[in-house]
């Protein structure tokens, strides 16, 4: 009789998709000290250019965003900017510093929104509740919209807010349902070991894609991860592109 092949391709992928969390993280930890200062600002963005924004996870800094930027930068006229956020405030906060950092951007480029774990829920707060006339869309990689388990033991405000019973993330959620005035794209890992379920992850109402044989933080470094968020943004930029 032949081997159990379903079996042994199963376990096969799991140590491919573990091999690439684990990948994921060493590319983390050689790139956390980078742009951990100042934001980091376009300076060479124009009228009718886009800028996209890009926002960290918790325990994370920009710096691992990167590889990320350097594959929008590829394109003319599309720019980057991104900030280090220390990992206690709560979105609220966190959300105000990224109003911050918009406010610095030229009044007449074009915004995208980005980000991975707690970056995309920062991204679709300030997109609902402040309200820029220049945010296009979100995007969000691996982003908790329902809450994860066992997190508010840390004390920190973000940490409450990230509860799955928080105020915060149903408003966000209920406000989604209401009306999605700025399109979003949820990106879902399948083997996503921080939020289970990850389907049940993705915002309500906006558009939803699964990654397949991807972990939560491998999202970062996922060729098919960076292919759909490079599409996306192409899409919603400047028509002439």
């Amino acid at each position: 009789m032949g081997l159990p092949l379903p079996k042994t391709r199963g376990m096969f992928d799991r140590v491919s998709i573990a091999g690439r969390e684990i990948a994921a993280f060493a590319k983390q930890a050689m790139l956390l000290r980078r742009d951990v200062g100042q934001p980091v600002l376009p300076t060479q963005a124009r009228a009718g250019d886009d800028v996209v924004v890009c926002l960290h996870g918790l325990f994370a800094t920009a710096g691992v965003l990167r590889p990320l930027r350097r594959r929008l930068e590829r394109h003319e006229r599309i720019h980057t900017a991104t900030m280090t956020f220390r990992p206690g405030p709560g979105v609220k906060v966190l959300a105000r510093q990224l109003a911050e950092l918009v406010a610095d951007l030229p009044q007449v480029v074009r915004v995208h929104l980005i980000g991975h774990s707690l970056g995309g829920v920062v991204a679709r707060w300030f997109a609902q509740e402040h309200d820029d006339p220049r945010v296009v869309q979100t995007i969000s990689m691996a982003a908790p919209f329902a809450g994860v388990h066992n997190v508010a033991w840390l004390g920190f405000d973000v940490a409450r807010d990230l509860d799955p019973r928080s105020p915060l993330l149903r408003q966000l959620r209920l406000g989604s349902q209401r009306a999605l005035g700025t399109p979003h794209l949820s990106l879902v890992a399948e083997h996503d070991q921080v939020v289970k379920a990850p389907m049940a992850h993705a915002l309500p109402g906006g558009e939803v894609t699964l990654v397949r044989n991807c972990g939560h933080n491998a999202m970062l470094y996922h060729d098919e991860v960076s292919n759909q968020v490079e599409r996306r943004v192409l899409a919603f930029a400047q028509p002439s592109w």
